[in-house]
């Protein structure tokens, strides 16, 4: 019967919601990413990170999306497990850093690693939702 106790105990933890997460609103969100400097970084404007993470995450810090090859996307900027390493499939873990570390409030972790993929690439087409929906359009609402 203790061990019972204990099984539900120990799911219930892992089944917890992350209390440390976040849904950014869009101002706030823009604040944060231009004191980080993201306003034209590599040529891009905060409209540009704003419209991406509207698209990949809803502005939501705990959001998390599996694809069909395996890999999983993390955080307001849905970083592929390539960049970090989420303990379950192989990665390169460019950034140096676990996935998990994505999904909380404290978002510098991810506007850096952003940067890097951004850099690497030197574009945001890393990101399908950018190319879709706002490379190209009308940011400016």
């Amino acid at each position: 019967m203790q061990f019972l106790g204990t099984v539900i105990v120990i799911l219930s933890i892992l089944m917890a919601p992350n209390v440390d997460a976040k849904i950014f609103e869009h101002c706030e969100l823009a604040k944060k990413l231009e004191k980080a400097g993201l306003n034209s970084y590599k040529g891009y404007s905060i409209r540009d990170w704003l419209c991406m993470a509207h698209y990949k995450s809803g502005f939501d810090t705990s959001f998390v999306d599996h694809n069909p090859d395996g890999s999983s996307e993390y955080g307001i900027f849905q970083l592929n497990s390539a960049w970090c390493d989420n303990g379950i499939t192989p990665t390169k873990n460019f950034c140096h850093m676990d996935c998990q570390d994505l999904l909380n409030h404290h978002i510098l972790d991810d506007i850096t690693c952003a940067k890097l993929i951004v850099y690497s690439k030197n574009s945001m087409d890393a990101w399908d939702s950018w190319s879709q929906h706002c490379s190209g359009h009308d940011l400016s609402e």
